[in-house]
């Protein structure tokens, strides 16, 4: 029993890594430009394919670490602080409300729950947490702050919300369902 949760935590951990490694990757290679300097971040795809399939710790770390290694490969550490923190909620709170959605049998309330969690956390972690962090870190006025960070969190619950028909239809996949348990 012992070695047989070993190999799923090497399992899990690989799947993980996979993950960071294709959040950076989309967010890289593939920018739509939506508003001023804000871009569609197709990273959170993985991100909320992960949280959705694997569960909230690893959604989570992929949302964190992908955005921590694509910050550092593109502007450093400028920005870096409040996207993960935002990232860190969004994965935790999306992550866990996946999970308790998934076995419901009326697939609107589900939607309506997920669509719920998505736009509250990522309110709460872009518009007030990354806000926050960032009025912190470069003494500027919430209000000012939070006026630029409301595109980020448009574009970035687009995203999210357009993923999950995607999160479903790769739960139903018997070959990925074998691959992530």
């Amino acid at each position: 029993m012992l070695e047989k949760r070993g190999k799923s935590s090497v399992k899990i951990i690989a799947l993980t890594g996979i993950g960071i490694a294709l959040f950076v990757v989309l967010t890289l290679c593939l920018q739509v430009p939506v508003f001023e300097n804000y871009y569609l971040c197709l990273g959170y795809i993985v991100m909320a394919v992960y949280c959705y399939l694997v569960g909230p710790v690893s959604g989570t770390i992929v949302g964190c670490l992908g955005t921590f290694l694509y910050c550092l490969l593109i502007s450093g550490l400028r920005g870096m602080p409040g996207w993960v923190i935002g990232n860190l909620i969004i994965g935790i709170v999306i992550g866990i409300t996946f999970q308790k959605t998934k076995k419901m049998q009326k697939t609107w309330l589900k939607a309506v729950i997920n669509f719920l969690a998505i736009a509250v956390s990522t309110a709460i972690g872009i518009l007030v947490l990354k806000s926050v962090t960032e009025c912190i870190l470069y003494s500027q006025p919430m209000i000012v702050r939070m006026g630029k960070n409301v595109f980020a969190f448009v574009a970035d619950v687009f995203v999210l919300e357009m993923s999950l028909p995607l999160c479903m239809a790769l739960d139903k996949s018997e070959k990925i369902s074998k691959l992530v348990k």
